[in-house]
């Protein structure tokens, strides 16, 4: 099993949820099922098959968030060197084509916004600039053709201070 690198408060998250699904949602689409099912004849029930409806979808979240609680490695990037790009390391690169900066900051897989900038370990970019140092140079090749930078930045800043898209209970649905 693949080990992912994940924030101490991503893996909260994750476990909220998961718990929350499991010792709450479920319980109760339990009884919206059998409340259902006392009506009597179930193949014209819409509600005995919508709530096994939302248990499958349930089951299968609770699937994939206990997949990724146990491949889960909780990384405190706050305690890393800036020296070289790691987990959690906010850089900020100038494009050599346009003189321009951009920011990227690499996290686990279920923490990235990519659209802010928030970028999974696994992307092409991030794991080009894994274990470089201020000044490096690296390009990337891209559909459009190729893109120069060089890193200017390496910083540590909290990547749950950076998200715009933070789920919360009311975010976990089914009820």
């Amino acid at each position: 099993m693949d080990i992912e690198p994940i924030t101490q408060e991503g893996f909260d998250k994750l476990t909220e949820e998961f718990k929350y699904l499991k010792d709450i949602v479920k319980p109760q689409v339990n009884v919206e099922k059998q409340e259902a099912a006392a009506q009597g004849d179930r193949s014209e029930n819409a509600e005995y098959h919508a709530a096994k409806e939302k248990l499958r979808h349930i089951d299968k979240r609770l699937f994939f968030l206990n997949m990724h609680i146990q491949k889960s490695k909780i990384i405190d990037p706050s305690i890393l060197s800036n020296d070289k790009i790691h987990f959690g390391s906010t850089v900020t690169l100038l494009n050599l084509e346009t003189d321009e900066n951009e920011v990227y900051t690499i996290c686990g897989v279920l923490e990235s916004e990519p659209e802010i900038g928030l970028i999974s370990i696994h992307a092409p970019l991030s794991k080009l600039m894994l274990s470089k140092a201020v000044e490096d140079e690296f390009y990337i090749n891209l559909p459009k053709g190729k893109k120069e930078y060089e890193i200017e930045k390496i910083e540590y800043i909290p990547i749950f201070s950076l998200k715009k898209c933070i789920r919360s209970k009311k975010d976990y649905g089914y009820l």
